[in-house]
């Protein structure tokens, strides 16, 4: 394979059971190959840890024709999910920021272990490449005050970093841009709401290109009903279920991480298979289903009440992109608040960038298919001034 030095970037995002990998080719701004290694580490797989799914994934780019250590590798890019009040930019590793993001581990246990592993791994594997690390936070960094602050003990909060940080921040940014250039105006110059629904789902208010809230917090438990997380839920649960229940810190953070939302409510957390167990009958489904569409319908009411106006609703991620009656329900009655939904555009079948409102709709409703490699390749090459 021959390749423009300057033009490469190869996209990992390692997260504690699995490890997804995309060669951006910066100058199309499409993936050249990609693909991904599920269960590390679990005991029905041959994969023991992460160097091992990295050897693997080199393996699969060989077979796909791409040799790393000849094809003139730009840098790698690495998504890591938390950068605390120290990172917010994308930031050139060497061991003492490797460090450094160790030690923000206890403010995302769940996510920021296997990214570091996967970029102590890769640094060993590709030992000549930069590699650099783009915060799935940074996007956030700069929230407004009133909205990154909780209400609890000053000191306190202070001295732990306790804030709302927000996540799914690449995508919110990029999504943003690509919808502005939709309707043909800067994105400088309009007030949006971002909903990335997928197994992980958040939103976020965007006023002249900067986000002025979101609904993951300090973690990304908070917010919206998602997959197998609960989303909000009373903090007073936890102390109730230690008491109560006689359960750990630790053994609630799981179950509200990876039993709780649809999973928890249907055992399902597949929408295609939810609606299918709906239309049965199944009243857990049901429920689930009518769960997530109203706190969804409480964040929008929220933020198009915190942007006062807003131009642009824009619709991503797998579940956004993809399940029309998600986006139909969502957005129901709501015409005098300026949404009006045309029934045969949100039904239409494929994909791409496209417009579901209706044209007398005062507020732009899109679907913009989410493209978090690339705009991380952006980010790498944009590091290197490349």
């Amino acid at each position: 394979m021959t390749a423009d030095a300057s033009r490469v970037v190869l996209v990992i995002n390692a997260g504690s059971s699995s490890l997804k990998y995309q060669l951006i080719d910066l100058e199309s701004g499409a993936a050249r190959t990609g693909g991904g290694i599920q269960q590390i580490g679990e005991p029905s797989s041959r994969v023991g840890d992460h160097e091992e799914a990295l050897r693997l994934a080199f393996a699969q780019l060989a077979e796909a024709g791409v040799d790393l250590t000849s094809c003139g590798l730009l840098a790698v890019g690495h998504r890591v999910v938390h950068g605390g009040n120290a990172f917010y930019r994308p930031t050139l590793l060497d061991d003492a920021r490797i460090a450094e993001l160790e030690k923000l581990s206890e403010l995302a246990p769940l996510h920021n272990p296997p990214a570091v592993q996967g970029i102590k791994v890769a640094r060993k594997l590709l030992p000549d490449v930069a590699h650099i690390a783009v915060f799935d936070t940074a996007f956030f960094h700069e929230l407004p005050a009133a909205s990154a602050t909780y209400a609890v003990n000053r000191d306190l909060a202070q001295r732990w970093q306790i804030r709302r940080y927000g996540f799914h921040g690449t995508s919110h940014r990029y999504v943003s841009e690509q919808a502005a250039a939709f309707v043909g105006g800067p994105a400088a110059g309009l007030n949006q709401i971002v909903l990335h629904l997928g197994n992980g789902a958040s939103a976020s208010a965007i006023a002249g290109g900067r986000p002025v809230d979101t609904s993951m917090g300090l973690t990304p438990l908070e917010g919206l009903v998602m997959g197998t997380r609960s989303g909000d839920v009373d903090p007073g649960v936890i102390s109730y279920l230690w008491r109560a229940a006689n359960m750990s810190v630790d053994k609630i953070e799981s179950m509200l991480n990876n039993e709780s939302g649809l999973w928890g409510l249907a055992g399902e957390r597949d929408f295609r298979r939810l609606h299918s167990m709906i239309e049965s009958g199944d009243g857990a489904a049901r429920l689930a289903y009518d769960v997530f569409i109203h706190r969804l319908r409480k964040y929008i009411g929220a933020y198009l009440a915190v942007l006062g106006h807003t131009d642009v609703l824009t619709f991503t991620a797998g579940v956004g992109e993809n399940d029309a009656l998600v986006r139909r329900d969502a957005l129901a009655g709501m015409g005098e608040l300026g949404i009006v939904v045309d029934e045969r555009r949100n039904a239409a079948a494929g994909g791409g960038a496209r417009r579901i409102s209706a044209d007398d709709s005062p507020i732009t409703v899109l679907v913009i298919p989410t493209n978090e490699e690339l705009a991380i390749a952006r980010d790498c090459a944009g590091l290197l001034g490349r």
